[in-house]
């Protein structure tokens, strides 16, 4: 299972850090992603990051403030969040994929449980 942390309250305008811990090396060859979801809006794509880290992929409302990375070596991906904005506010989603780089929520084959994120303004 996945497991997002790093979750918290933050006003406007401050950063936050998520973190995604895989459960082993297996997910080192996975696309990772992070997605989103506020209270009654439907999940959404913020990033994700291809197995190597070479690539990348951003949703527009984030692109140049979030920036996404992983650690292979710690089977760990990061979401880090500046001048974050009060729309910001949602769970906060890691998922993985075994195949390329992807937007679609169900695209992806693995879930963690979530991690809140509260931005006030």
């Amino acid at each position: 299972q996945l497991q997002a942390s790093g979750g918290g309250l933050v006003q406007a305008g401050g950063s936050l850090r998520l973190s995604c811990a895989a459960p082993g090396p297996t997910f080192s060859g996975y696309t990772m992603g992070w997605f989103r979801q506020a209270p009654g809006k439907e999940r959404e794509f913020v990033a994700a990051i291809s197995w190597s880290g070479g690539s990348t992929s951003y949703a527009d409302s984030v692109k140049g403030r979030f920036t996404i990375s992983r650690d292979n070596a710690k089977n760990t991906v990061y979401l880090e969040m500046n001048r974050m904005k009060s729309e910001d506010t949602a769970v906060y989603y890691c998922a993985a994929r075994a195949r390329g780089i992807s937007g679609i929520v169900g695209a992806y084959d693995y879930w963690g449980q979530g991690t809140l994120v509260t931005v006030s303004s």
